[in-house]
């Protein structure tokens, strides 16, 4: 079976590992993991980066810094994962769902006014597949109404909008280093703060509501808690795993996009004749190829593709169940706009093996592929 994904190593993250070991460090905030915001802050211009032990984590922090209370409101879209409502609900607000676009399925920022309350507080977008939303627009609207932008770019690194890297565009940025995304440490995510307006507070969050860091960097003469907070550091191992993964993440980033560039052209025809339909790439977004998705003509379409792949010896998966039409979702959160995009995209979207190794292996996946669409003829 050709998985739909296979966890990426350069070769150099057991032996920075080592080197964590023999640096007698293994709790958060050693070498590695300064070395790992030197590289975010280089990378994205952020004025504070952290790292946190999952996306989620970084989200709950965001969710934190703003002070949400009970009934509060965020706008964000259903068609993601449970993380980003989740970080939210957790400080009593309300999800407030609505569509996304047709084109590349992120948050239709044509109806992010139109659900804007007095109790809103937040717009809470999505970067799907590494590709921006329109930011200008949603930053926009977000400053009319004085509302916080955070960005989930848990899917974004490497990505950018005008020439913007994601995660710093909005006030706080979410990023995921889990497994399945392009550069990894197993678990793992980063907080961005764009500015200072967030990135002290968010140091004292991060450190279980304490002056920790102050007080090893000898601003304070002893540390004490100061604020609200949890433990949200990832260990020195995880760091060291992921400081081998940033330094290779330009030859990653190239070669993952050699692969969706060899599916792009490969699907070409048979959205042409009417089999499925590619993603779209704004010419000013640039992606980091985290995802190759197509979308089917129905959802047995869908079903009978992933069955026939599978029994030709291919994984490939469907993505999220929407979520404001899950126990959860209704229960805590509610539609701002009709979701006739996103529910109707949910069913239809497939997604083919996307990982550094599989080259040898893509014209297999190919012809399998090609083998399944026939039922499309």
């Amino acid at each position: 079976m050709i998985p739909f994904n296979k966890p990426f190593m350069t070769g150099q993250e057991l032996v920075n590992i080592t080197h964590a070991h023999a640096n007698g460090h293994l709790s958060g905030d050693g070498p590695f993991t300064k070395q790992c915001h030197a590289w975010l802050n280089e990378r994205t211009g952020a004025s504070a980066s952290l790292l946190t032990h999952s996306c989620t984590a970084a989200l709950e922090m965001a969710a934190l810094l703003l002070d949400l209370e009970a009934g509060d409101e965020v706008i964000m879209p259903s068609y993601t994962f449970v993380s980003t409502s989740n970080a939210f609900v957790l400080r009593g607000a309300v999800p407030v769902f609505v569509d996304i676009r047709a084109d590349t399925l992120n948050i239709d920022e044509t109806l992010i006014e139109a659900a804007i309350t007095p109790r809103t507080k937040a717009i809470c977008v999505v970067h799907y597949a590494g590709v921006s939303c329109e930011m200008d627009e949603i930053l926009a609207i977000a400053a009319r109404h004085d509302l916080a932008v955070v960005e989930d770019a848990a899917q974004g690194i490497m990505s950018t909008y005008k020439g913007r890297p994601l995660g710093t565009i909005g006030d706080l940025g979410a990023l995921s280093f889990h497994e399945t995304k392009n550069i990894i440490s197993g678990e793992g995510g980063a907080l961005l703060c764009r500015d200072n307006t967030y990135a002290e507070r968010a140091e004292i969050i991060r450190e279980k509501g304490t002056n920790r860091s102050r007080f090893f960097r000898g601003q304070v003469d002893k540390y004490t808690w100061v604020d609200v907070g949890s433990s949200f550091l990832p260990g020195e191992i995880t760091a060291a795993f992921l400081a081998a993964q940033m330094d290779a993440a330009e030859d990653i980033t190239a070669r993952r996009l050699a692969i969706w560039d060899r599916y792009h052209a490969w699907a070409a025809p048979h959205e042409a004749a009417g089999r499925l339909v590619r993603p779209t790439i704004p010419a000013h977004c640039s992606h980091n190829a985290h995802m190759y998705y197509m979308l089917l003509p129905s959802l047995e379409a869908r079903t009978n593709f992933i069955q026939d792949l599978k029994a030709r010896g291919v994984q490939s998966v469907f993505h999220y169940i929407p979520l404001h039409s899950s126990p959860a979702g209704i229960s805590h959160g509610r539609t701002g706009s009709a979701m006739h995009v996103t529910d109707d995209i949910s069913l239809r979207l497939v997604r083919m093996p996307l990982w550094i190794g599989v080259e040898p292996k893509l014209d297999a996946v190919m012809e399998a592929a090609d083998a399944a669409l026939r039922q499309f003829a």
